[in-house]
């Protein structure tokens, strides 16, 4: 998940803001593999090299704010590494959003990945949008290159496609108030965390 959860902030450099979460009331739930490439067809012609210098700008003033981050997961990223666990960013963002975030807390990072051109200009299409499936299958695949058994491995979610990801790891931990994520849980008896947010520093303390 990421660790920003919901409620996500504008990406920088006045770029459009993300799909927003639908609602799901009578119609049919979105397809958000589809959201996610129709989302990064929008930076077609951005070069690169400003996409990811406008990411560090943005991060640098999002990682100050007052309710920047959830708790919870900061706290459980400190335990893992402390515990000598890898600890990996599994999200649907993009690398320049996220690089400086995972490099703040020593961890690698699985994403979204975006197609370049011969002059490293953004073409708007991606290899494969790191959403629902594609995260479980990232995951299955870290877990035998560094020969880990899936029983021991941690996984959090905070939205309903990271259902699947959480089925892929024997120690699961939903966090926040996704109805169908709390529903498996309470059937399955994984622990959820409530999604409490707050600076960077709360998190580490």
């Amino acid at each position: 998940m990421g660790l920003g959860g919901s409620g996500r902030p504008r990406p920088p450099g006045g770029a459009p803001p993300p799909p927003p979460h639908l609602a799901t009331a009578a119609a049919p739930p979105p397809d958000r593999e589809a959201l996610n490439r129709r989302y990064y067809r929008r930076y077609a012609g951005v070069p690169l090299a400003e996409l990811e210098a406008a990411g560090r700008s943005w991060y640098e003033e999002y990682r100050r704010g007052g309710t920047a981050f959830v708790l919870p997961a900061l706290a459980a990223v400190a335990e893992h590494r402390a515990a000598g666990r890898a600890v990996v960013l599994v999200s649907g963002s993009m690398r320049p959003l996220l690089a400086a975030l995972a490099e703040e807390l020593g961890a690698a990072l699985v994403c979204t990945e975006l197609l370049v051109d011969a002059d490293g200009v953004l073409t708007g299409e991606v290899l494969r949008p790191m959403i629902g499936q594609a995260k479980a299958e990232a995951a299955v695949r870290l877990m035998r290159e560094h020969g880990a058994d899936p029983a021991d491995c941690f996984a959090y979610g905070d939205h309903e496609s990271d259902l699947a990801l959480l089925r892929a790891v024997g120690r699961p931990v939903v966090v926040g108030d996704s109805p169908l994520l709390n529903e498996e849980a309470e059937r399955s008896g994984w622990p959820v965390t409530p999604a409490r947010r707050g600076p960077l520093e709360a998190g580490r303390a």
